[in-house]
């Protein structure tokens, strides 16, 4: 018996893989994460525009539109991108914040010091965060930077996209696995890469770093800027100069994103160079399943190539 054609391209096919769901992300690691773990199945969306600030950003009518089709939403959390909470009023798609995943390793801020701060304040007392949540007291919501964080999210997004496409839950988990596995190597090459500058002391344009220090054990000696976008003032501009010469302190960072003229400034009349400029969300990268990599060994490579000098 003769099978019609539409059988015989059916059998020629092979099984049909479900549809994966629509998934939109905030931010570049979880965007690089997601699309590890959705391989092949499909390519997650990522909101936050290249150069943007990921604390306050304004989406277009397109990007709402994304959201309120989306099948799955997959964000760090109100207290890194608040924007995202206030557009998903309304919205249907489940979502699953990482920063309030129960396994997600949490930190306080760190100091001038390098060790847990309670606030940080500017020269007139008052808080130098300009968004509620990003005054730089309360937990540091910049954990995509500890790569321990980074394998268990994986695991969680597996959990979610399994969830709703439970047909392809297989392919969620192997994706995973593997992509724990590089993070693994990640980890391991990083750590032999910061190793031989661990003891030595730098600064920050901000405060946004305290997740790589702490895994990595590095020697952090404070920010330019309290805030994301507290500049600070004359008085403060002069105790920083200070700490520059009386801690010895080995290299100043600049941020993408951010003019470094001040940074210039403050290195006047001291011995610390100037690093190159770090990147602390990837918004110079590539969007793609290795912007995760290129984030984390991105950092390693700036940080080392100053603080080796």
């Amino acid at each position: 018996m003769r099978l019609p054609l539409l059988a015989l391209c059916s059998l020629a096919a092979g099984p049909a893989l479900a549809e994966a769901p629509l998934v939109v992300t905030d931010i570049p690691p979880v965007h690089a994460l997601v699309a590890q773990v959705m391989g092949d199945l499909g390519t997650p969306i990522l909101l936050l525009d290249p150069g943007a600030d990921e604390h306050d950003f304004q989406l277009r009518p397109s990007q709402m539109q994304s959201i309120q089709d989306a099948g799955l939403i997959i964000w760090m959390g109100h207290d890194l991108t608040p924007w995202l909470e206030r557009a998903t009023e309304g919205a249907t798609a489940p979502m699953l914040s990482l920063l309030e995943y129960d396994q997600t390793a949490q930190q306080p801020y760190l100091g001038d010091d390098g060790a847990a701060a309670e606030e940080n304040h500017d020269e007139e007392g008052q808080e130098g965060g300009h968004e509620e949540g990003h005054d730089h007291s309360g937990n540091d919501p910049h954990a995509w930077l500890n790569p321990d964080n980074a394998q268990v999210w994986l695991a969680a997004i597996a959990l979610s996209l399994s969830d709703a496409d439970p047909a392809n839950a297989a392919i969620y988990g192997a994706n995973a696995a593997a992509a724990e596995g590089q993070i693994v190597i990640l980890t391991d090459k990083i750590a032999t890469t910061l190793a031989p500058v661990q003891a030595r002391p730098f600064m920050t344009y901000h405060n946004a770093y305290g997740h790589f220090v702490t895994r990595f054990g590095l020697t952090f000696a404070g920010s330019i800027a309290d805030g994301e976008a507290a500049l600070p003032g004359a008085s403060h501009l002069k105790e920083l100069q200070g700490r520059l010469s009386a801690k010895q302190i080995a290299c100043l960072f600049p941020e993408a994103q951010h003019d470094p003229a001040l940074a210039d400034q403050l290195l006047d009349g001291t011995q610390t160079r100037l690093g190159g400029a770090l990147d602390p969300v990837g918004s110079t990268l590539t969007p793609g399943p290795q912007a995760y990599g290129d984030l984390l060994t991105g950092l390693a490579d700036t940080l080392a190539a100053c603080l080796k000098g």
